[in-house]
């Protein structure tokens, strides 16, 4: 029996008090399960955005998506992330990575280091947050036991390793990063190369005891007759594929609402995606999406 459906969106806009309000209570209202935050520079704040949602909406839960772990120090990230789970009454999600863009690191001031220093650095962030929120005495403490739900986005080998071990989501991007981008930019996966690693992540996660869930971040959504014209657009930034190519990428959800639904659970059943996020300018078009799969 799969996982229920859940979905969240990526709020990536500032926006005055009354804005961001007003987008919560829509994102709550359009039937979403969860509203989530990123972690990049001309974005908002990740935790006092998500304790200014909880205080408008009651259902959803919240949580960063992700936070770049090479912006944080460990123990202050263990502080922020009790607080926020406290002030939003234990609905907090914790969503982690090694960071993707270089010009922001550059923009802080902050080292960015070569791959296997940032997954070094995760690693070790993962393992201190697990050893100060586990500890009775350390204060402040986080509201949910036996804790704050991780997620960690992952698509390399020691990421899915350690998603495998130590996380209750694990989130695939859908795509990989450009080696030599500043910008973070992203080729997407096709079909057969998510099936490679979502594979790949079911060998590291075999001996776990509680299986995660799996989510995939939707980078599109149109629902529409013409899906053609619809991925025309981001063909630009796809020359290597051809229009039919592109309409097969997991991460584009374009046709009818009947199509896009069948492709929905398509993708349920063949990678075990049940948990799926999209952003922030998709979240109207995908809404009644979202209704048609709540009757699964």
């Amino acid at each position: 029996m799969p996982r229920p459906f859940r979905f969240g969106v990526n709020l990536m806009s500032a926006a005055p008090a009354d804005e961001w309000d007003a987008k919560c209570r829509r994102a709550e209202e359009l039937g979403y399960d969860v509203i989530l935050v990123p972690d990049h520079l001309g974005m908002p704040a990740p935790f006092p955005a998500l304790v200014a949602a909880a205080r408008v909406t009651e259902r959803p839960r919240l949580g960063t998506f992700v936070l770049n772990a090479g912006f944080w120090n460990p123990a202050l990230l263990a502080r922020e992330v009790a607080t926020t789970d406290a002030l939003t009454g234990g609905r907090l999600e914790l969503g982690l990575g090694t960071g993707y863009v270089r010009a922001e690191h550059d923009t802080a001031g902050l080292a960015f280091g070569s791959p296997g220093e940032r997954v070094d650095h995760l690693r070790r962030t993962v393992e201190e947050l697990e050893r100060l929120l586990g500890d009775e005495e350390w204060l402040p403490r986080p509201v949910q036991r036996p804790g704050v739900p991780l997620l960690i986005g992952a698509n390399g080998d020691r990421m899915l390793e350690l998603t495998a071990r130590h996380a209750d989501i694990a989130a695939f991007t859908g795509g990989r990063t450009v080696r030599g981008s500043a910008t973070g930019q992203l080729l997407p996966l096709t079909a057969e190369e998510l099936d490679e690693r979502v594979a790949r992540y079911r060998e590291l996660a075999a001996g776990r005891g509680e299986p995660a869930e799996l989510n995939l971040l939707v980078q599109m959504v149109a629902v529409t007759e013409d899906r053609a014209a619809a991925v025309r657009p981001y063909l630009e930034h796809l020359p290597h594929l051809t229009p039919g190519q592109a309409l097969e990428l997991p991460i584009f959800l374009a046709g009818t609402l009947e199509q896009i639904t069948a492709q929905v659970r398509a993708q349920r059943e063949r990678y075990g995606f049940t948990y799926l996020t999209v952003l922030e300018p998709s979240m109207e078009a995908f809404a009644p999406v979202l209704r048609a799969l709540r009757e699964d």
